[in-house]
């Protein structure tokens, strides 16, 4: 990357910490951050646009529709307006609004309306980030913002939740490995993804088993 674009990166990382300053532990700046590496990580074995995809990753949650009444225009819109500040082409910029309009989950039934390498690698590199050791941290730090149950048995995961169930859901934070975390193992995009992706799944299967056993008295 030039001197410039390294200046444009620097710049961005000052604008997303200010943003996120007071923003939810699992949303925060160290959010952005983990994806930020681990999208320089998948960009190595991939051909790809690294400005775009850096800029996409640093800004993919600068304002996520969960902490803003589900407005899910917010953030591009957000994002659009610093971009706009930086005299990149206007084709990189689309290109990076594109991407955050298109990272999300969302409940695993949305289809994408733009499809680039770009793309593919800073999804994967935010899905890692919901797995693993991080992943069951911020599940339950953001279960334990909206005051949800940790488990109950009596409340069964919704495997087949539409767009606005899965917003609106408000069940017990282990069944949300279930709905959303236990899926994205085979959701990944790129090689690199689907490797990383494969060890913290097993993490968290451990960490059910676990859960379960203390849950029932058996350890």
């Amino acid at each position: 990357m030039s001197i410039k674009d390294n200046k444009i990166i620097a710049d961005c990382i000052r604008f997303v910490k200010h943003t996120l300053n007071e923003a939810e532990g699992g949303h925060d700046w160290f959010h952005i951050e983990r994806v930020w590496k681990n999208a320089k990580l998948i960009s190595q074995k991939e051909h790809c646009n690294l400005i775009v995809v850096e800029l996409a990753a640093l800004l993919h949650d600068i304002a996520d529709s969960k902490f803003h009444n589900g407005n899910e225009e917010i953030g591009p819109i957000t994002a659009s307006e610093y971009l706009a500040t930086t005299n990149l082409p206007s084709d990189v910029t689309e290109h990076i609004i594109a991407i955050i309009r298109n990272v999300s989950f969302k409940g695993g039934n949305t289809a994408k309306t733009h499809n680039s390498i770009e793309l593919d690698i800073v999804q994967d590199a935010d899905r890692l980030d919901a797995l693993g050791a991080i992943g069951i941290a911020r599940t339950f730090n953001y279960g334990g913002y909206k005051n949800r149950t940790i488990y109950d048995p009596t409340i069964l995961p919704n495997l087949n939740m539409s767009k606005e169930e899965y917003k609106t859901s408000s069940s017990p934070t282990l069944n949300h490995f279930y709905e959303k975390l236990l899926l994205l193992k085979d959701l990944m995009n790129t090689s690199t993804g689907k490797m990383i992706a494969q060890e913290r799944h097993s993490f968290m299967e451990k960490f059910l088993s676990q859960f379960y056993d203390e849950w029932n008295g058996k350890k």
